[in-house]
């Protein structure tokens, strides 16, 4: 499964909401600068999620966005699905010889594979939440090694 560039800036901006749920309102200036996206993109990003229910938005000076509803509410599945459409395309169906030829084992047995693979990442996708994101993101800035040198 690959995301489209606007998937993960969709998820990224949606990670920094979910950081700041309980302190409210994010103004789109600190989301763009803290993950280096385009403000006009985000803002494209930010209305199109609204429209699903993800966010809520407050204009004016004071303005911004928010989570419609709690981190642990929201899963990525329903989240990718909305951004994204399906959420894993895999090529089940395609025609690997002759026009209306049937299937051989061969085939059966990669698609059964490829089923297997699809069905695998949406149960992961349906179980994990922003929530469980922004406390990996929280452990990853704490297990940083990359500050580790050797001379």
């Amino acid at each position: 499964m690959k995301l489209s560039l606007r998937g993960d800036y969709a998820l990224r901006a949606l990670i920094v909401l979910a950081e700041n749920y309980d302190r409210g309102i994010v103004r789109i200036q600190t989301i763009s600068e803290q993950q280096g996206i385009p403000k006009r993109f985000l803002e494209q990003i930010l209305n199109d999620v609204k429209s699903g229910g993800f966010v809520e938005s407050r204009r004016g000076i004071a303005g911004g966005y928010q989570l419609a509803r709690p981190p642990e509410q929201i899963t990525l599945a329903a989240l990718i699905r909305y951004v994204e459409g399906a959420l894993v395309a895999l090529p089940l169906d395609t025609e690997g010889g002759r026009k209306g030829a049937r299937p051989d084992a061969n085939q059966l047995a990669i698609r059964s594979v490829m089923k297997e693979v699809r069905e695998s990442i949406l149960q992961v996708l349906e179980h994990i939440t922003l929530a469980d994101l922004c406390e990996r993101a929280r452990k990853l800035r704490h297990d940083d090694t990359s500050l580790d040198y050797v001379i």
